[in-house]
């Protein structure tokens, strides 16, 4: 059952809301970007997500052909990026779960996290080790 989610980068200017069903479980990944940032995110269709405040406080980083990275350019915290990848079903957006507000310690604890060899282009298998992902 999908819910609805608010969050903020640090500092605040960055706001975001996003319907996310919990139990659909979240992702990290093994590409150079991802291993760096630790980021650990659920991807969304580009409806389920709403940008409440901060546009203009928002910059980027492209880095390759999928991912437009967002990050509040006062405190640098990445809050969520858009991309587009066909085997993930095209237009997505990408919502950070440390940045979400709403959700308390315990319910991270308990999602599902899939991991994916983003290294290596391998969206949909698992990479050898993930413990320090």
């Amino acid at each position: 059952m999908k819910t609805t989610h608010t969050g903020s980068c640090h500092c605040g200017a960055v706001r975001i809301e996003a319907d996310i069903d919990l139990h659909e479980g979240s992702g990290k990944c093994n590409c150079s970007i991802c291993t760096k940032t630790r980021a650990w995110n659920v991807n969304l269709k580009p409806d389920q997500f709403r940008l409440l405040a901060g546009a203009e406080a928002l910059s980027s980083y492209r880095f390759g052909e999928v991912m437009n990275h967002l990050f509040c350019k006062h405190c640098g915290v990445r809050p969520f990026g858009r991309g587009t990848l066909d085997v993930l079903g095209g237009d997505f957006v990408t919502v950070n779960l440390a940045c979400l507000d709403s959700l308390e310690p315990e319910q991270l604890a308990h999602m599902a996290v899939r991991y994916c060899d983003g290294r290596h282009d391998n969206w949909f298998e698992e990479p050898a080790v993930t413990q320090y992902l």
